[in-house]
């Protein structure tokens, strides 16, 4: 890559020079951030458009196994699809629930990965938006702003999303292959190979200065847990709240309701050691379930005087929405689902609604994909927006199974691991 800087521009590549013989000693990661700040792109990436590429994916071959790092082929893009080289890519619960956990086995092999940031290394027939170099992260939720849903105000979804449904046509329409076999494409975007193709509607353009191994953390977490708070609950100011599992959703959407301007959040989880970085991020109180004889709805009635105005549970557990919406202030009480689950229905008695409380969810925090991405780094640059301080492991692409094994046992002090995995 050095090389290709030295063509591109002879003086950056003597700064570098001059600073390793200095003793600074830049890896690809550096190297790839340095090049979209000064506005150029190593044309090695260029040369390899139309071309099927070969690269590393972490591939899932069987349910419930290890994954297996792998030589994979990326398909050159088609009609209206971007390929995309990915610098980081974050470890999401989704992942370890599709992989360990979710009923449907029919998914496998796939490449898993869907919280990522990365530059658009080439384009298909019929791109408009993007070009090669732009940096980008890779959307679940696509945007295509010509549907209906896509032209309301009044949802995130879009007619060409596919929410988890998974069928034959998914293998299809995958462009990532190993050992002769399609791999699905998990979301959609499969970032856990060093190259993945996806549609133009499901890529946001972000600002080339975002540093790509924080901000693709916006790419889920950040933005379902936040926007739950203020997208789809609308947390008022001085109103109180009530975050249910502390995960990187749970602990985005108590930045959510500090950014709202809550007077009181209630940071609830069975962890005590993720309260500290509840608190970090915004939290007023923290509870463990486990420290009290009664249901925690009843301690937070109690403790809030008749229930929180807001509550959102982070986990997908259907006991825990139940407790969630019992938490909240009859009258007026606003309860989001922002857990993801497909394993079972959830439910609660009639009266709870008849009483006035209000149940609903969100998928993505209901942020539009392009609009929302993009906005959500616009104000981490702005520092309006904490990212950082949600990172706890940074790893390497071949380490991806230590990064599955640490979220499956939680052993660590952080609330929930995400891992930067590049080279």
């Amino acid at each position: 890559m050095l090389k290709t800087i030295q063509r591109s521009s002879p003086h950056l590549h003597s700064c570098i020079t001059s600073a390793s013989a200095a003793g600074f000693q830049p890896n690809c990661l550096f190297l790839q951030q340095l090049l979209q700040t000064s506005g150029l792109f190593y044309s090695v990436e260029m040369a390899t458009a139309g071309k099927v590429i070969r690269c590393k994916a972490a591939v899932a071959w069987e349910f419930n196994q290890p994954l297996v790092i792998e030589e994979v082929e990326v398909a050159p893009p088609q009609e209206k699809e971007i390929r995309i080289k990915i610098v980081a890519t974050g470890v999401c619960q989704s992942d370890l629930y599709f992989l360990c956990k979710c009923l449907n086995q029919t998914m496998f092999p796939a490449v898993f990965g869907h919280e990522a940031a990365g530059v658009v290394e080439s384009i298909g027939p019929g791109v408009t938006e993007f070009q090669p170099g732009d940096t980008v992260i890779p959307l679940f939720m696509p945007q295509c702003r010509e549907c209906r849903l896509c032209k309301s105000p009044k949802t995130n979804l879009c007619v060409n999303g596919s929410a988890g449904r998974i069928d034959e046509r998914s293998f299809e329409r995958s462009r990532i292959s190993c050992r002769g076999r399609k791999l699905l494409q998990f979301m959609g975007t499969s970032s856990f190979s060093e190259f993945t193709v996806v549609k133009e509607i499901s890529v946001a353009k972000i600002d080339p200065a975002a540093p790509l191994d924080k901000v693709c953390l916006i790419g889920c977490a950040i933005c379902t847990g936040y926007g739950a708070a203020v997208n789809t609950a609308k947390v008022e100011a001085g109103s109180s709240c009530a975050v249910f599992g502390l995960g990187a959703v749970g602990l985005a959407a108590v930045m959510g309701c500090r950014a709202a301007a809550a007077s009181r959040i209630i940071a609830v989880d069975i962890n005590p050691e993720k309260f500290e970085k509840a608190k970090v991020l915004g939290a007023t109180d923290v509870v463990n379930p486990n420290d009290h004889s009664r249901p925690i709805q009843q301690v937070i009635q109690e403790m809030t005087g008749g229930g929180v105005d807001f509550s959102f549970e982070c986990i997908g557990n259907v006991e825990v929405m139940r407790s969630a919406l019992e938490s909240c202030a009859a009258g007026w009480g606003v309860s989001v689902i922002a857990g993801w689950t497909d394993m079972q229905n959830f439910s609660s008695p009639p009266i709870q609604l008849m009483t006035g409380r209000k149940w609903t969810g969100t998928l993505f925090g209901g942020f539009k994909g392009k609009d929302g991405v993009a906005q959500m780094v616009r104000a981490y640059l702005d520092r309006k927006l904490m990212v950082d301080e949600f990172i706890t492991h940074n790893l390497r692409l071949d380490q991806v199974n230590e990064a599955v094994e640490l979220m499956k046992n939680g052993r660590w002090c952080d609330p929930k691991l995400r891992c930067s995995l590049h080279d």
